[in-house]
C-alpha cells in the first residue's frame, strides 16, 4: 500500500527537543511507528496534534453498519475494518477529545449518518436517528474498490508526519494540562518543555521507563480533569429538552451565542477557558407538549436567531433581522469555573415570556456571521495509492458537550449562587467509555432549532 504523501519541513524547534527528551527515557519499543507495511484492511491514521475519536460506516448488504468510537492518539494508526474489505462506499467522522481546549474540531463531510454522541456503539444505521436517541453527523465518504488495503489520514492545516504528530500532540497536551512550555517569542522553550515533562512525571508518579503512549494517556486525563474545573457548563435537570444560549462581553462589545441542545440529564460546556468576567448571561427554552417554556429569571436582552448563531452586539436586533431574547445574569464571583443547573420549577408556563430588567450597559454594534457547519474541504483521494486525507472542519462557537464532572467548579442556578461542593455522579447519565479517554458528543452543538 502506497503512503499518502504530506510534504512538510520540520525545523529543529522545541518540538524536536520534546521528542529527544522522551526518547531518552522511553524504551525502544515505545518509539515504534506505523509504517507502509502495516497489515491490510481500512486503516485510520491520526496525523494531527490532537487525540481523536473516530466513527465509521461500511456497507452491510443494503444497510450501512456504523461503529464508534475509535480512539487515536497523535501519530497513531488503527484498523477500522479488517481484510477482506467490503467493496463500495465507506464513511468516516472524527472529533477531538474534550481534553483539548479552544473548541471542538471535527473531520467529516456531507453524508448523514447516526451516532450515539456519548457512548460506544455498533450496528446498522437506523432509518431515523431519533429511533435510538442517536444524533445525525456529517461523515466523509471513502470509496474503496478492488483493494484490501486502504489508508485514511486525518490532517491539520499545518501538515505533520506521523512522527511529528506524536511530538506536537505531547506539546499540545502539556499546554492543555496547564504546563507552560512557551518562550517569550511564542515558540517552544526547550528548557521549559523539559521542566514541564519532569514535573508532570513526578506529579502523576510515572516511571522513568514509561512509554510515549502512557505519557499521552496520562496527559489527556490530566487535561480532561483541568477542563472540568474551568469554563461554563449548562446542565439540564428538567424532564424536557432544552435549547440554551449564552452571552458575555467580547472586547469592548457584547456577544451572544447558541444553540446548545440538551436532552434531559445532559450538560454542555459552553466556555472552555477560565472565567475572567464578573457576570455571564444564559438563556434557556424548554420544549413541552403545551409549547415552549422560558426561563423565569428576568435579565438583559440580547440578539438570537432561530438557527445556530454567533452575534456581536446587542442593539437593533430586529433591524439586523435577529430575534430579541431575555438572558439571566450569572455572577462568577471570582471563580474560574461555573455549572448552571436548569430545573423545571425555574421555567414559566407555556407561552409566557420573562420580562427584561435591562441592567447591562449597551455598546455599539458589530455583527458576526452565524457559525457554519458546512462540509469540510476535500483533502483528496487517490484510487491508485489506496489513501485518503481528510482535513479538519474548524467550528468556532460550536458547543462542546461533556458528561457532567463538576469537580472544582461552582454550581449555580440562574440568580442563585450555590456552594462549590463536588457534584455526585449519576451512573445512568454517564457514558460508557473506552479507556483511557472518554468519547463524548461529536460537534456537540445540537441541530439548529
Amino acid at each position: 500500500m502506497a503512503q499518502a504523501r504530506l510534504f512538510a519541513s520540520l525545523a529543529l524547534t522545541g518540538l524536536m527537543w520534546i521528542l529527544a527528551l522522551l526518547a531518552l527515557s522511553a524504551p525502544a519499543h515505545a518509539q515504534q511507528r506505523p509504517t507502509a507495511n502495516a497489515p491490510g484492511g481500512w486503516q485510520l491514521c491520526n496525523e494531527t496534534s490532537f487525540v481523536l475519536e473516530a466513527a465509521t460506516g461500511k456497507p452491510n448488504g443494503s444497510a450501512i453498519q456504523v461503529r464508534g468510537w475509535l480512539r487515536l492518539r497523535p501519530g497513531q494508526c488503527v484498523i477500522a475494518a479488517a481484510t477482506p474489505l467490503v467493496r463500495g462506499k465507506h464513511y468516516v467522522f472524527a472529533r477531538t477529545s474534550l481534553a483539548h481546549r479552544g473548541g471542538r474540531r471535527q473531520w467529516g463531510g456531507d453524508s448523514k449518518l447516526c451516532v450515539d454522541r456519548a457512548r460506544s456503539f455498533e450496528g446498522n444505521n437506523p432509518s431515523t436517528c431519533s429511533e435510538l436517541s442517536f444524533e445525525e453527523r456529517g461523515f466523509r465518504e471513502v470509496q474503496i474498490n478492488k483493494r484490501d488495503s486502504w489508508r485514511t489520514s486525518f490532517a491539520e492545516a499545518t501538515p505533520y508526519t506521523i512522527y511529528g504528530a506524536r511530538t506536537a500532540g505531547i506539546q499540545r497536551l502539556l499546554a492543555d494540562a496547564g504546563y507552560d512550555t512557551r518562550a517569550a517569542s511564542g515558540g517552544i522553550d526547550a528548557r521549559r518543555a523539559q521542566t514541564a515533562i519532569q514535573r508532570f512525571r513526578a506529579e502523576v508518579n510515572l516511571p522513568t521507563n514509561a512509554t510515549e503512549d502512557q505519557i499521552i494517556d496520562e496527559l489527556e486525563r490530566r487535561a480532561q480533569r483541568r477542563s472540568n474545573q474551568i469554563g461554563l457548563q449548562l446542565c439540564n435537570r428538567t424532564p424536557g429538552k432544552l435549547w440554551t444560549a449564552i452571552a458575555r462581553r467580547r472586547g469592548e462589545g457584547w456577544e451572544s451565542r447558541g444553540w446548545w441542545s440538551l436532552p434531559p440529564g445532559d450538560c454542555a460546556r459552553t466556555i472552555d477557558e477560565p472565567l475572567l468576567q464578573g457576570t455571564y448571561f444564559v438563556h434557556a427554552v424548554m420544549e413541552s407538549a403545551q409549547g415552549d417554556r422560558y426561563l423565569a429569571s428576568g435579565g438583559d436582552t440580547f440578539c438570537t436567531s432561530p438557527s445556530r448563531f454567533a452575534i456581536l452586539g446587542r442593539e437593533n436586533c430586529g433591524a439586523r433581522y435577529y430575534d430579541v431574547s431575555v438572558f439571566a445574569g450569572i455572577a462568577s464571583e471570582g471563580r474560574e469555573g461555573l455549572i448552571v443547573d436548569f430545573r423545571e420549577n425555574e421555567f414559566l408556563k407555556p407561552g409566557v415570556k420573562p420580562e427584561p430588567t435591562g441592567t447591562a450597559q449597551a455598546t455599539p454594534d458589530l455583527v458576526a456571521p452565524a457559525s457554519s457547519s458546512g462540509p469540510v474541504a476535500p483533502g483528496g483521494a487517490d484510487a491508485d495509492t489506496g489513501a485518503t486525507i481528510i482535513r479538519p472542519q474548524r467550528l468556532p462557537g460550536v458547543p462542546n458537550t461533556a458528561a457532567e464532572q463538576g469537580k472544582g467548579a461552582a454550581r449555580q442556578r440562574p440568580g442563585a449562587v450555590l456552594p462549590a461542593t463536588p457534584r455526585q455522579q449519576n451512573p445512568a447519565l454517564r457514558p460508557t467509555q473506552p479507556s483511557p479517554a472518554p468519547p463524548s458528543a461529536p460537534a456537540d452543538s445540537g441541530a439548529p432549532r
